[in-house]
């Protein structure tokens, strides 16, 4: 836990990781609607209630259709999915923790975030939750410390490119989700169905 002594404990950036060419979708995860606007953008907005900075990691050719409301961080390393854009970010801001999360989350609600701030240990390399699906650490949402720079630059240099990996083989403080739904991935059309179900469950 978080002692008393706040002003030598990194501040904390957010980072929606949405450079996924969304394959088994069939359609780009980052620009579906489940709350009014495109979801990395609402996943961003989420992350700002929490956050010093929060940027959208994304492709440069999505650049050519993103909002200048948010400040989008494109990848320093390239073809290496979430590994890239985590360690991008990482290395930007190397002072900096950063609070990422992936942009198939629409279920993913401030309780979690709140949860996972006030749990986190800053002595760990990382804070995360366990997947309620398969009972690993979940990457995509996860409270990365600066230290975790060098850690991933070594799976890295090893020609691991696995986040999850680094969080298994790594001091992480693995948390149990209070709400277990919040950490659903949305990967093909028919998650998102049950996602969507799940949303109007919860409206009416």
């Amino acid at each position: 836990m978080i002692s008393k002594e706040q002003n030598n404990i990194p501040k904390i950036n957010g980072l929606v990781l949405a450079g996924g060419k969304s394959v088994r979708m069939g359609t780009p995860k980052d620009a579906l609607q489940w709350h009014g606007k495109e979801q990395r953008y609402f996943a961003a907005d989420l992350l700002k209630a929490f956050c010093d900075e929060v940027f959208i990691s994304c492709r440069q050719d999505q650049l050519t259709d993103f909002d200048s409301n948010y400040q989008a961080l494109t990848d320093t390393f390239l073809q290496m999915g979430p590994f890239g854009g985590i360690l991008s970010a990482l290395r930007t801001q190397r002072d900096k923790a950063w609070l990422v999360v992936a942009c198939d989350l629409p279920l993913l609600d401030n309780d979690s975030l709140q949860f996972l701030i006030e749990s986190r240990d800053p002595e760990k390399a990382a804070t995360t939750y366990e997947s309620p699906f398969d009972g690993l650490p979940e990457p995509l949402i996860t409270i990365w410390e600066p230290k975790s720079y060098l850690l991933l630059l070594h799976f890295l240099g090893l020609g691991n490119t696995c986040p999850r990996k680094v969080l298994i083989n790594s001091d992480t403080l693995i948390l149990k989700p209070q709400n277990p739904d919040a950490l659903m991935n949305v990967n093909t059309p028919e998650d998102a169905q049950k996602a969507q179900n799940f949303l109007n469950r919860k409206k009416s």
